[in-house]
């Protein structure tokens, strides 16, 4: 049987358009990716391993693995307790109206 060439990205936006809870889903968590992906990008900024990370926080090293692989997705307290020990804060800021 051969295999069958799919774009996914034409498929998730189908059916981001023809189901309202996929697209609200869907959406909810591109921001949870792009925040882990930022946070990830300032362990990496700061020089820091992500054991070292763990160690700042209390956790395991591969709790801080698995976050960052979008495997688990951190409580807001851990996710602020992540950014607080490189060095950062977490701040609710008004978006812009276009």
């Amino acid at each position: 049987m051969p295999f069958i060439q799919v774009d996914i990205s034409k498929e998730i936006e189908s059916k981001r358009e023809k189901e309202p809870q996929f697209k609200k889903e869907w959406d909810e968590s591109r921001e949870e990716y792009r925040l882990i992906g930022e946070m990830i990008s300032l362990r990496k900024k700061e020089k820091i391993t992500q054991s070292k990370l763990a160690e700042l926080t209390g956790n395991k090293q591969q709790v801080i693995s698995r976050i960052e692989r979008k495997e688990n997705s951190p409580s807001l307290k851990s996710f602020s307790n992540m950014l607080n020990a490189l060095g950062y804060e977490l701040k609710i800021v008004r978006k812009r109206i276009m």
